[in-house]
């Protein structure tokens, strides 16, 4: 599946975080799971995260997309979206997802899009459409997640440069 591409941030989100000593992409990858599903993240900002995922190595026994997959990459995306409005004080915790398959996907690549609901100082909501590669809607997903203090809270090796 392949080395994750670089995501394209906002300079301003880049600068902020290198400042802390902290490599934002490998913050905001998709992790170990993501990166076994072939998760790619492509673009992203608090107001919009967009990230790709092929369908083969994703399946269940009938072949189709597995909606756990489709949930993968809900989450991922919205957890994203959620940290990049927290900013770099605060740490995103998924509480709440919720996931509403529309129709299968049996081949190619889905496109997830996350855009908020809601960002208040505490949560952030973020709806995930997910679409097959002619742009029919697979999945509605919605995400709620925490947004805790950073504080006394340290960051993964793998994201401090």
């Amino acid at each position: 599946m392949g080395e994750q591409q670089r995501v394209q941030f906002p300079q301003e989100v880049i600068d902020e975080y290198a400042a802390l000593g902290v490599d934002l992409p490998a913050l905001f990858s998709a992790g170990h799971l993501g990166t076994r599903m072939g998760v790619e993240i492509v673009e992203a900002s608090a107001d919009r995260v967009v990230g790709t995922m092929p369908v083969e190595g994703n399946t269940q026994p009938y072949g189709l997309l597995h909606g756990g997959a489709s949930a993968v990459l809900a989450e991922t995306l919205g957890s994203v979206g959620s940290m990049l409005h927290g900013g770099s004080s605060k740490i995103a915790v998924g509480v709440d997802l919720n996931c509403t398959h529309h129709r299968g996907a049996r081949s190619g690549l889905v496109t997830g899009v996350a855009t908020p609901v809601h960002r208040g100082r505490s949560t952030a909501t973020y709806e995930i459409v997910i679409s097959d590669e002619e742009g029919r809607r697979v999945c509605t997903a919605r995400l709620t997640c925490l947004l805790r203090d950073l504080d006394g809270t340290t960051l993964p090796s793998a994201v401090q440069r």
